[in-house]
């Protein structure tokens, strides 16, 4: 699919659906399959303003997200029946993507959850919508890498379709989990998302200093979905006080950091969204210019950590019962990364548990195909190889993880 730019999106679709009725006594999505009148106004009002895709109204529709409300059997059908009704608003002149949001499961420390129950959380949604025809997918409010990245790996399993990754983050760019967003960006176009961006937070004033840090090392489009406004609460409600002609006073300023795709998150209204589209009217793209194209692009989870290609690393760490020991010490060695031994599954496994200890770029020696296999599936940072495995091997490796050879 060729996309076009600038490309608007559409606008919030909880506030929304909360002007209509939704009070939050049930799940939003089971609400909008009793009411499908309201989501199909919101949706039309948005593609009459300008929008030229829709999110499917799924914001909570992974696996774990509606068991919470009771849903755990039909979980793709559930998905199928919501995207159905974005189908109607869109009329054939928008785009539908499929909406994949939180799961609120977090990893070892943070957690008990395994990666791979993120991973199935996100493929029975990815099903439904499948079956439904979305031309793309949103990764929406990230907050954790993990979640990120097992919907990324859920949605490759089945298409190839364009994949848009945005975050949520703080003044400072970190995410709740404490993963700084361009960390975020590193990992994740290494694994072939088509664009990448902020959402939900901040509004457009706040939003756009960590566009600025984006712009320095994206090599994808950035998105900008800021909300209208920081919220305050009058009578118990959030409310979003910033007007369509301030929403948009800094595109020009976002076009300039690389903003190639634009919408509206919290508060946001089919007035925003037809703002957007004056503002854009006529305007050419800027597309984002890495400053770091000379480097290896490595990061943890938390953070982006660009090596020069001759980086080196320690003695080799072996996986054992002390690893935490080892690896704390080979962390105040004075080299670039550490390099960890991997040559069973348990091995694999015992990275997974370790990890968040990790403060420096990760390189992974490994001779056993489906080993690394595994150690990158789990491994939520954007790590090196060293070993003997042919380039036959590790390039798919690379373009479905990130594997820098």
């Amino acid at each position: 699919m060729e996309l076009r730019f600038p490309l608007i999106l559409d606008g919030a679709t909880g506030t929304e659906l909360q002007k209509r009725g939704y009070t939050g006594d049930i799940g939003a999505e089971q609400w909008t399959l009793a009411h499908p009148e309201a989501i199909r106004a919101i949706q039309r009002d948005y593609v009459a303003a300008g929008s030229q895709v829709l999110y499917t109204p799924t914001f909570g529709g992974n696996a774990v997200k509606l068991a919470e409300h009771g849903v755990t059997a039909d979980v793709a059908d559930c998905n199928r029946r919501l995207a159905a009704l974005s189908r109607e608003a869109a009329a054939g002149k928008a785009l539908l993507a499929g909406d994949l949001a939180p799961t609120g499961l977090f990893l070892s420390p943070l957690g008990n959850a395994a990666f791979e129950d993120l991973v199935d959380a996100y493929a029975r949604q990815v099903a439904g919508l499948e079956e439904a025809g979305v031309d793309l997918y949103v990764i929406e409010t990230m907050m954790t890498l993990s979640d990120a990245r097992a919907a990324v790996l859920a949605v490759r399993a089945v298409t190839d379709k364009p994949i848009f990754v945005t975050f949520t983050c703080d003044q400072n760019g970190r995410s709740i989990s404490g993963t700084d967003v361009t960390a975020a960006l590193t990992v994740l176009q290494g694994m072939g998302i088509d664009a990448f961006g902020l959402n939900c937070s901040a509004g457009p004033e706040q939003m756009l200093p960590q566009l600025r840090r984006l712009r320095e090392y994206a090599r994808v489009p950035l998105i900008a979905k800021p909300n209208a406004g920081m919220p305050v609460i009058v009578d118990g409600k959030a409310v979003y006080d910033c007007p369509p002609e301030q929403f948009v006073s800094l595109v020009p300023d976002m076009l300039a950091c690389g903003v190639m795709i634009f919408g509206g998150c919290c508060g946001t209204t089919a007035a925003h969204i037809a703002a957007l589209r004056d503002a854009l009217n006529g305007a050419s793209v800027t597309p984002p210019a890495p400053r770091h194209t000379d480097l290896l692009p490595a990061a943890t989870e938390k953070l982006p950590c660009y090596l020069p290609a001759d980086a080196g690393h320690g003695p080799v760490l072996s996986v054992t019962p002390e690893l935490e020991d080892t690896l704390a010490a080979a962390l105040e060695e004075d080299f670039s990364m550490v390099a960890l031994r991997l040559t069973s599954p348990s091995d694999a496994a015992a990275l997974a548990e370790q990890q968040y200890m990790l403060t420096k770029p990760l390189c992974l020696v490994c001779d056993d195909a489906a080993v690394l296999e595994q150690a990158l599936r789990v491994y939520q940072g954007r790590a090196l190889y060293e070993g003997a495995l042919p380039e036959s091997v590790l390039l798919p490796l690379a373009g479905k993880y990130g594997l820098l050879f």
